[in-house]
């Protein structure tokens, strides 16, 4: 296999990896003198005519996606028998390989991987796309360490708000959700409840839900809950432990979506990265009195004087009696504001008794002050920001619920307002570039982009949804429609468009079933059919008219002769006696001589 092109483009190079679908191969793309991945389906679905149509029909639906957290696929097509997809070629390893190198991985970068698969998986829901095998298997990691999504090669078009697969049980047994295992309705949030498990490998080097066969743990997928994550490992923040039970809620309609998992992972990103600045010593690190720049002590004015002028008088010894009580003043009201500050802080640390902070994150204000002040602690109520905590509960506390502290120690809860809001601005007449730039720099996201014809400029933007001065919450999916330009009236067709030529694919050897199969999906039709004797394999097309490679109009025939036994003949005598070889030597035609005809 190794050395042949596909599709006169695509030399397989070396073979990477191979699934219960297909192989995969690192290629070269001659014609854009590039590598790509080429996956090439096992020989036991080329005679699967519904599988292949499934296959090609997926993998053009999952080509429509372009975004840096999915490998893109470049091309699918079909080379003798053999189906293949052409994808972005990523020089790293799987996720899962990176867990069993690494174990329990840093709290911050599976954070950051999950945002990135996320972001990923946010773009194909928006595309009415839905993966249906999430799993560390299946995402791929950069040397930079950015992780992108393969193989959407099971993905499913969602034609309508759900889809089932008949009973079919789609997905790998550890990572579906419910619904999967059930073999019912299936949508986005299914892809959520996989990221959730994900995430939960990730930070504890444990899968949630194990058993003997696969069987046992489908069932606990359905009728058991997860350990919380925590229990493994402590370290993990109660924020991103919320989000991943609540991504593996069994009710799909209790799970966040694929946008607010993006926001919500956004949030504990930040927080996680100003506490590791916090940690780092060297924010803290006390300089040497030397490297300390200080300015020169600023000299009285009157000292001035006294010093230009000989003559004049030296100050009374008042003014140096009042300044050592206006320091002795300031040395109390330093002591006094530093003793407030750490009984502020720290409660009283003179007494030895203390409490454990209990956890009021989720908790509306009024309840969470309440619990506070009834384990003896004091309450300091800051508000934030948040997309993705209803407006009047608590999003985060400092310290974090079950650390040990003195009584009357100081908690401070961070209360919701809401996602920050911002009027709609107008977009109309810009490029969809200079739109989409906007767009970002406002905190939103692009959503849908819809063309319709307009006497705009080809390109700009026609309307928007929302409509302008609408309040919006940062990170809303804001629908484009551009103008595609004016459309073109009849009468001004003066020109009949040209005929799509197609290369007429290589049918000899095969099947007949499998050389209509080609054939059609070519978009050519099957033409006469003629029977000939040959050595060949029985049911095996001998040869074709229009020649492989010939360039045709869509829909042309396509004549075949069809191998079929040769007949051995009777030399018994007849009716004239015994026939002599003599008799019936004629000169029979080579085959060159015959020509290609079929009839």
């Amino acid at each position: 296999m190794l050395g042949r092109i596909l599709g006169g483009r695509y030399e397989l190079e070396e073979k990477i990896g191979s699934g219960g679908m297909a192989e995969v191969y690192c290629a070269h793309d001659n014609s854009l003198d590039r590598p790509v991945a080429v996956k090439i389906l096992h020989e036991a679905y080329r005679t699967d005519l519904e599988f292949i149509e499934k296959f090609h029909r997926e993998a053009k639906a999952a080509a429509r996606l372009a975004h840096p957290n999915i490998v893109n696929i470049f091309d699918v097509g079909v080379d003798g028998v053999d189906h293949y997809i052409v994808m972005e070629y990523v020089q790293g390893n799987s996720l899962k390989d990176k867990i069993r190198e690494e174990g329990e991985m840093n709290i911050l970068t599976a954070t950051r991987i999950a945002k990135d698969i996320a972001n990923g998986l946010a773009h194909a829901h928006a595309h009415n796309l839905v993966h249906c095998d999430i799993k560390p298997h299946n995402i791929l990691m950069t040397p930079d360490g950015m992780a992108k999504i393969a193989d959407f090669g099971i993905a499913r078009a969602i034609t309508e708000s759900t889809m089932t697969y008949s009973g079919n049980v789609v997905g790998s047994v550890h990572y579906f959700s419910p619904e999967q295992a059930q073999g019912g309705a299936i949508t986005p949030k299914s892809d959520v409840y996989s990221l959730g498990i994900v995430m939960y490998e990730m930070l504890t080097n444990h899968l949630p839900f194990t058993g003997e066969n696969p069987v046992s743990i489908a069932m606990k997928h359905i009728e058991e809950e997860p350990t919380p994550p925590s229990k493994f490992r402590q370290q993990i923040p109660s924020m991103l432990e919320a989000i991943i039970l609540r991504a593996m809620n069994k009710n799909p309609d209790l799970r966040p979506s694929s946008y607010d998992m993006i926001q919500a992972l956004s949030n504990i990103e930040a927080n996680l990265s100003v506490a590791q600045m916090n940690e780092d010593p060297e924010a803290t690190k006390i300089l040497p009195r030397s490297k300390i720049s200080t300015l020169p002590p600023r000299r009285n004015i009157r000292q001035n004087e006294l010093e230009n002028n000989s003559n004049a008088k030296k100050p009374k010894r008042k003014f140096f009696i009042q300044s050592k009580l206006f320091n002795f003043g300031l040395v109390m009201f330093l002591i006094f504001g530093i003793g407030a500050g750490v009984y502020m802080a720290f409660g009283t640390p003179w007494k030895n008794e203390e409490v454990a902070v209990p956890s009021v994150v989720g908790k509306n204000l009024l309840l969470a002050r309440q619990i506070l002040e009834d384990s003896r602690l004091r309450v300091n109520v800051a508000e934030i920001y948040s997309s993705t905590v209803p407006a009047g509960e608590v999003v985060k506390q400092d310290p974090d619920s079950g650390r040990n502290v003195k009584l009357e120690r100081l908690v401070t809860i961070y209360v919701s307002k809401g996602g920050e809001t911002i009027d709609m601005p107008d977009l109309v007449g810009l490029t969809k570039s200079a739109a989409t730039e906007r767009i970002q720099k406002l905190g939103l996201q692009v959503g849908s982009i819809y063309e319709k014809d307009s006497e705009r400029e080809p390109g700009t933007v026609v309307s928007q949804d929302p409509a302008v001065g609408t309040k919006i919450n940062r990170g809303k999916i804001i629908d484009l429609t551009v103008s595609r330009g004016q459309k073109v009236k009849p009468e001004d067709k003066n020109t009949t468009p040209p005929v799509e030529k197609i290369s007429v694919p290589k049918v000899e050897n095969l099947s007949l079933e499998m050389a209509q199969y080609n054939l059609e999906n070519k978009g050519l039709s099957l033409g006469t059919i003629t029977y000939e004797e040959s050595e060949q394999a029985e049911g095996t097309i001998i040869s074709q008219n229009p020649a492989p490679n010939s360039e045709v109009n869509a829909g042309t025939d396509v004549n075949l002769i069809v191998a079929e036994p040769i007949k051995v003949e009777d030399d018994s005598p007849g009716e004239y006696g015994k026939k002599s070889a003599d008799n019936y030597e004629v000169d029979v035609p080579s085959r060159e001589e015959f020509g290609d005809k079929t009839q």
